[in-house]
């Protein structure tokens, strides 16, 4: 594939999704180079809680990185495009107004990322998810690459759809598996220890994140490995 070949790669992936193909059929290195990023990401957002990262570039930790941030901090652009249904940008990290997102913005300027745009995934007025890019740059993204991200957008909620629903639910399968499989998986320890809700388990294992400055993952195969234990006063 050619490197300027967008218009190729959103053929191709119109034709998979309207064959029943799934995320899978997108690889997002090769996505987030077309769209001139430095990595995109694409969120499911459940019925209940906090949007679920099911779709990023595995060998690159940047999308990643910003996406369990936002998770274990309760804020940020992909939350505030689930949250509103809006477009949401941010020209440069470094310099946005410190009370946008005051818990995300310093933690995402330690890493290299600078731009962001986060755009909802919409069912008519329902949003299924969110696919946000990352630059390490800053500056406004102009008018043809952010109609390039809303092209693509449409039909990354295509093949959103065709996921298999257990895909969604356990992220075991053939499809895009969920990021945070473990990360559910320790709440539901700590359900059975701790004898609250998995809303609860889940705001533990954040808090704990968040104030040992760890990342949520380590956090979580801690508890399941058994090297963490939470206690009921934590």
């Amino acid at each position: 594939m050619a490197r300027d070949d967008l218009p190729g790669l959103l053929q191709r992936l119109y034709q998979a999704a309207r064959t029943g193909a799934d995320l899978s059929a997108a690889q997002a290195a090769d996505t987030a180079r077309l769209l001139r990023l430095d990595a995109v990401t694409l969120s499911l957002l459940p019925t209940h809680g906090p949007p679920e990262l099911l779709w990023s570039d595995p060998a690159d930790d940047l999308g990643r990185t910003l996406e369990d941030l936002q998770y274990t901090l309760g804020e940020g652009p992909t939350l505030e495009a689930a949250r509103t249904g809006r477009i949401v940008t941010e020209t440069d990290l470094s310099t946005a107004p410190a009370d946008r997102w005051p818990a995300f913005t310093p933690a995402a300027c330690d890493t290299p990322a600078r731009a962001v745009i986060a755009h909802p995934l919409l069912l008519g007025v329902v949003t299924a998810g969110v696919l946000t890019g990352y630059r390490t740059t800053p500056g406004p993204l102009p008018t043809r690459q952010r109609q390039d991200i809303a092209r693509f957008a449409r039909i990354a909620l295509d093949l959103l759809l065709h996921t298999p629903p257990h895909a969604l639910t356990t992220g075991i399968g053939d499809g895009p598996d969920l990021h945070r499989a473990e990360v559910h998986q320790a709440a539901g320890i700590l359900t059975v220890h701790l004898s609250v809700s998995i809303d609860d388990a889940l705001l533990r294992l954040r808090a704990h994140a968040w104030r040992h400055n760890q990342a949520l993952s380590d956090v979580a195969h801690a508890v399941i490995t058994g090297r963490l234990r939470l206690d009921a006063d934590t």
